[in-house]
């Protein structure tokens, strides 16, 4: 067998210090995938071994002409050769890195291409100006005219790292090449160069944007493939909030107007998707004007998934009508007051209208997506006209036959809350949540119990008795076992807002009768409930109160009942450990446990014996 070689030529035998060079070689070229793999992995100890001169002259050259390779190692090297500038004497030689990363970049697998890319702009910032029009701008152009379109579109996203430390003349080039590959016959090329046009322009001359990259954007959002004109928005929310109000009115929005009418659903559903970004920057005079018309035409769509976008979006959107009035900054001032009335004047005569429409929808992704957050729109309406104009879509909403509808107007109930109060509240909603707590689904009857510590706190403890504290109680036997789980830790949580004491004449007693229930899964569960009750009502509650019928159940006619016996003593045991309880009443009845003729009953209470004489 020939003796390993190094990249060089010399024999690895003539220096030690050449052989973790040449273990590396063997593994790269072993047939094992995962060896190969495991050697790009220890580039960095095999760097240090060799120091910054040899893996700049020997390593890099060397993976440079090897890069054919199985993709998830290719992927591997493109990662590690990212933060490898250390290893080839620091940023001064940085540029002797750019070779191998520039062939992963050309690769054919995406997330080879992605990851050389993100390397390459990783050491970017590293090199000095003159190393960057040196050597990495020629990279970009030797990338941005490559023959295939893997270099093409890996090009894209270099533009932006190195534009602002070059001079004008290789400004203008770049410029050039950018505006060739949003131009390219290659779709995937335009697609590349319409995702990273918004990236550009945050570092290209104000004049540079609006004489270059503004027709670019407009070239990209009129482009014939629906998948290049939708990233064209993404683009279209960086460029404008780069531009004044004029500029914005007559560079962007003709291209703009065009892409919110856009026959493709999808591009329409990207409009609707950064609709508030794109109003914000904007500004809410051409939003008043142009965008409030273009988001009613966006709710109303014949698509369902724009429809939705664009109704996630309606808190946000009324929000951000007028934000320093929303938020009382100007409020003694009369020309906020005046646009705080227009504002108020579109949201009840354009926007509520709509609203009222998506309520009943025919889709209910559209109603599921109106649900999370119409609420939000009490605080922007204020009491009165949520009263009378939201109320009545939150009760139709609630006892909407889908059940993630009701689930998010439940979950956003607090919003409601602040501004109508919660006796107005508990007198038009809370007979629809009473029914909900009923509901066929378990899944909605276990989103109510998830709730009910925050209506709770809400009501107070007076309200809560009368009106949901039966309903508490009720769920305790319900035929699902989650909901039965959920119920005791529902317990646990009010007892902790009410107090013990509440506990003692409240829920206590009513727990204890499900402990002579005749179905054993009601007594189970009132032992899950001691589990959890004790440990928030104390040691002497415990003792006095619950201990007494815990111990009664330990002669249970079902071993189930038995065992849990014993391992609810176990739990309460720590508790009550100083009282004389523990010696006189709990370890006789675990002894009586231990000799049961049942094997599960017998295990847990050794176990539970074992636990309390360690306390």
């Amino acid at each position: 067998m020939a003796a390993t070689t190094l990249p060089s030529g010399e024999p690895a035998s003539e220096d030690t210090s050449l052989y973790p060079i040449a273990v590396l070689i063997d593994e790269l070229k072993n047939e094992d995938v995962q060896l190969r793999l495991n050697s790009i992995k220890k580039l960095s100890t095999i760097a240090l071994a060799l120091g910054v001169e040899r893996t700049r002259v020997e390593l890099i050259p060397f993976l440079t002409e090897t890069i054919y390779d199985e993709d998830e190692v290719l992927l591997a090297l493109a990662e590690q050769l990212g933060n490898f500038t250390s290893y080839v004497g620091g940023p001064d030689f940085a540029y002797t890195l750019l070779p191998p990363l520039e062939s992963l970049a050309t690769v054919e697998e995406t997330v080879v291409r992605d990851k050389a890319v993100e390397s390459l702009r990783q050491i970017a910032v590293l090199h000095s100006p003159t190393d960057l029009e040196n050597h990495f701008v020629s990279l970009v152009i030797r990338l941005a005219s490559g023959d295939w379109f893997t270099s093409r579109t890996s090009a894209c996203g270099l533009f932006s790292v190195c534009y602002s430390r070059v001079n004008p003349m290789i400004k203008s080039e770049l410029r050039n090449f950018f505006r060739n590959l949003c131009q390219d016959d290659t779709p995937m090329v335009r697609r590349a160069a319409a995702g990273k046009l918004g990236e550009f322009a945050k570092v290209v001359e104000l004049d540079s944007l609006k004489n270059d990259l503004i027709p670019m954007f407009s070239s990209l959002a009129q482009d014939e493939q629906d998948s290049v004109r939708l990233l064209a928005i993404e683009a279209c929310v960086s460029i404008a909030s780069l531009l004044t109000h004029e500029d914005v009115n007559d560079l962007v929005m003709p291209t703009l107007r065009l892409c919110t009418s856009d026959s493709s659903w999808r591009v329409r559903y990207m409009v609707a998707d950064k609709f508030t970004e794109l109003q914000k920057a904007v500004g809410p005079e051409i939003t008043r004007i142009d965008l409030v018309p273009t988001f009613q035409s966006l709710l109303r769509d014949t698509e369902a998934e724009v429809r939705a976008a664009a109704a996630n979006k309606v808190c946000d959107f009324c929000r951000n009508l007028c934000p320093p009035v929303a938020s009382g900054a100007l409020l003694n001032d009369p020309n906020a007051t005046q646009t705080s009335n227009a504002v108020d004047s579109i949201i009840m005569t354009s926007i509520l209208p709509v609203v009222k429409g998506l309520v009943a929808d025919t889709n209910q992704h559209v109603k599921s997506a109106l649900a999370s957050v119409i609420m939000g729109l009490s605080p922007i309406l204020g009491k009165q006209r949520t009263l009378d104009h939201l109320l009545p879509l939150f009760l139709t909403q609630l006892k909407d036959e889908c059940p993630e509808v009701r689930l998010n107007i439940i979950s956003n109930l607090d919003c409601v809350n602040e501004v109508i109060g919660i006796q107005r509240l508990s007198e038009t909603l809370l007979p629809a949540i009473v029914e909900l707590a009923e509901d066929p689904k378990w899944r909605v009857r276990l989103a109510i119990i998830e709730y009910m510590p925050l209506l709770a706190s809400q009501l107070g403890v007076q309200f809560f008795d009368d009106k949901l504290n039966s309903l508490c109680m009720t769920w305790l036997t319900d035929h699902v076992y989650a909901i039965r789980e959920a119920a005791t830790l529902n317990l646990k949580k009010l007892v902790e807002k009410f107090g013990a004491e509440w506990a003692q004449t409240s829920v206590i007693p009513k727990v204890i009768v499900m402990a002579r229930d005749p179905n054993y899964l009601h007594r189970m569960t009132f032992l899950f409930c001691i589990n959890e009750l004790a440990e928030v009502c104390g040691p002497e509650i415990t003792a006095k109160t619950m201990l007494p019928t815990v111990l009664s159940m330990a002669s249970d006619s079902v071993a189930n009942v038995r065992f849990n016996v014993a391992k609810t003593l176990q739990k309460i045991g720590p508790i009550v450990a100083q009282s004389a309880a523990v010696k006189s009443q709990i370890k006789p009845v675990l002894d009586k446990l231990n000799t049961d003729t049942d094997v599960d009953v017998k295990y847990f209470a050794a176990e539970a014996m074992s636990i309390i004489a360690c306390n």
